[in-house]
């Protein structure tokens, strides 16, 4: 929203606050980049006409699913490795029969228009994501709503795509992209263009836009609302990325400000890098492992890049939305292979589908009365054995290239922590059968995010090599907040010491059982927390690759026995966490 604003059709000054998804300063001019909705055409047609309009929108289907395609297959190969896989999904996702059924369905039973009838089918689902508790699903709502308006394009005879006109000259060296929201197949096509920051009206965290912006480390702010219709080409732009500001023609003041930040930023970023291959060792000499959080394979490129002492969540679930058909045991197995070869002789943890009651996974919507309390996670795949079987035998015969770790979502019964080793068991035994082999040392963990088994730890340790703390659900679980629920998102708090001591709890309880315990959660990867972890006896934290070398920079600055005396007084006195208070 505008905190303060002039005359926005002059020179106007405002500040406008979105989401940062990808960490930096730019200053720029801005290019807006297409029509912030589309003028669909709205009229009925004659019943005789429904064959006719039917064969349009088939006809419209294929140009989309054609032209991306042609995309894929033309990709350079300088272009970010995320995009492939996101123009897939988007060239799934038009050619998904559904789509095109349902949409016939609205023709027929209305005499709709084919336009019409897309946009309305478009809104339905749309209606059907925005119920949804996993955040990546709510956001693939973008996907269907970018492949509709590509076909809508199509049908009303416009062009495809509304790409900025970047051949004008600007004031300065670079250029911010503004945009309603921004698919793959655009993204490819402003690849080649100057610019250095993106902001768009929708998005979050793990929205397209903001996984291209991280992979290319270009600054970006997403979910600004409406700042497309109220910003004009060529106005400056200041975009802070990590405090998610956008402030729009900035006063000389302020412009310079920003301006020494920037070469700040440049300059302690160059420096950053220079140390990536140094070891994460604290000044009294506590070894600390540095690992990366991926959601694609070929993110594992990045990590290594950046330094990772090992990939310590793989989220495969990745593998499995925005697609009409799930990835078969081939598919996983070369997936998994790919990450495994190229982290070398690091370990790689690879989480096995985390999905939730409230979708299903063709993306259809069920009814649960709180889906983040139902089928789930390991609960859902130990309901659906043939597909948990299919992943845990890739995962198997994936394993003979690297160090594998199978990591278990929202565990909380001793019964289901068999039944898991079971499984493996059984998998395995198929495979010796087939004659394929697997490795020897695959270890197996569970995820510590619901307050149950960070209780009774103990019991669970004795049948397990490690745990991984994922401290977004362990506090959603233990304060009792929807963190997706803005109403209440305020109460949502990783300082509060029942969460702490939950931490604190299973980290010296993996220590008395000499197994490993990490912490994948956006609390590993955040630098405010990192002196904070490391006094709770952390020395296991797996982030986003882009945070690594600020969390390293953080750990080598550190003495964690002095840290560790301190948050252990103020957890058994303090009535609140206080990071300043403790010097943290």
């Amino acid at each position: 929203m505008s905190e303060t604003k002039e005359n926005i059709h002059s020179t106007a000054v405002m500040l406008m606050r979105g989401k940062g998804v990808a960490r930096g300063f730019a200053i720029g001019r801005a290019i807006i980049m297409g029509a912030a909705t589309l003028e669909v055409s709205h009229y009925r047609i004659a019943p005789e006409d429904v064959p006719q309009e039917c064969a349009r929108l088939d006809a419209a289907i294929q140009t989309v699913y054609t032209d991306l395609q042609q995309i894929i297959k033309n990709l350079p190969a300088d272009a970010p490795k995320e995009l492939a896989p996101l123009l897939t999904v988007h060239s799934l996702l038009v050619s998904d029969p559904m789509l095109a059924e349902q949409t016939k369905e609205i023709i027929a039973s209305r005499q709709y228009n084919a336009e019409w009838a897309l946009s309305t089918q478009g809104q339905i689902l749309a209606d059907q994501f925005s119920v949804m508790q996993d955040e990546y699903i709510r956001e693939r709502v973008a996907d269907v709503n970018q492949v509709i308006e590509r076909v809508i394009r199509v049908l009303s005879g416009t062009a495809t795509s509304m790409i900025p006109d970047m051949s004008y000259d600007l004031d300065i060296n670079s250029s911010i992209v503004v945009a309603h929201d921004i698919s793959p197949a655009d993204m490819i096509k402003l690849r080649g263009s100057r610019f250095a920051a993106f902001v768009t009206d929708l998005g979050g965290a793990t929205s397209h836009t903001a996984i291209v912006a991280r992979s290319m480390n270009v600054p970006a702010v997403v979910g600004m609302g409406n700042i497309r219709s109220l910003v004009r080409d060529k106005d400056m732009l200041i975009v802070d990325g990590e405090a998610g500001v956008v402030i729009v023609n900035p006063s000389p003041l302020v412009l310079s400000e920003y301006q020494k930040k920037q070469e700040i930023y440049i300059q302690e970023r160059a420096e950053l890098i220079q140390h990536k291959d140094e070891p994460a060792i604290t000044l009294d000499g506590k070894k600390v492992k540095l690992e990366a959080n991926i959601e694609l394979p070929h993110e594992a490129d990045e990590a290594m890049e950046l330094g990772a002492d090992g990939i310590g969540l793989f989220r495969s679930e990745f593998l499995f939305m925005g697609r009409s058909t799930l990835p078969d045991e081939e598919e996983q197995y070369e997936a998994y292979s790919y990450v495994l070869k190229t982290m070398a002789d690091k370990p790689v943890t690879i989480r096995t589908l985390d999905i939730g009651s409230d979708k299903t996974l063709d993306g259809e919507a069920t009814v649960a009365a709180n889906p983040a309390l139902g089928l789930r996670a390991v609960r859902y795949c130990l309901s659906r054995p043939e597909l948990f079987q299919t992943q845990l035998r890739a995962l198997l015969r994936a394993s003979v290239h690297g160090k594998l770790r199978i990591l278990i979502p929202m565990l909380s019964h001793m019964h289901e922590l068999h039944a898991v080793k079971q499984a493996i068991e059984f998998a395995k035994s198929q495979l010796v059968e087939e004659g394929h082999s697997y490795g020897e040392n695959i270890e197996l963990g569970a995820m510590v995010e619901i307050p149950a088994i960070a209780i009774a730890i103990e019991p669970f340790l004795k049948h397990l090599d490690f745990v991984s703390i994922g401290t977004n659900d362990l506090i959603q679980y233990t304060l009792a907040i929807d963190r997706v629920d803005n109403e209440v998102s305020d109460l949502y708090d990783p300082l509060h010491p029942a969460v702490l001591r939950l931490i604190s709890q299973t980290i010296q309880a993996g220590e008395r059982a000499g197994k490993d315990v990490a912490v994948c959660g956006e609390m590993a990867g955040e630098p405010r927390y990192t002196r904070l972890l490391l006094g709770l006896g952390l020395t296991e934290f797996s982030m986003h690759p882009q945070q690594l070398l600020d969390v390293k920079k953080l750990v080598r600055t550190s003495h964690t026995n002095a840290l560790r005396s301190k948050i252990a007084t103020a957890l058994n006195h303090a009535e609140a966490i206080d990071l300043d208070a403790l010097g943290l």
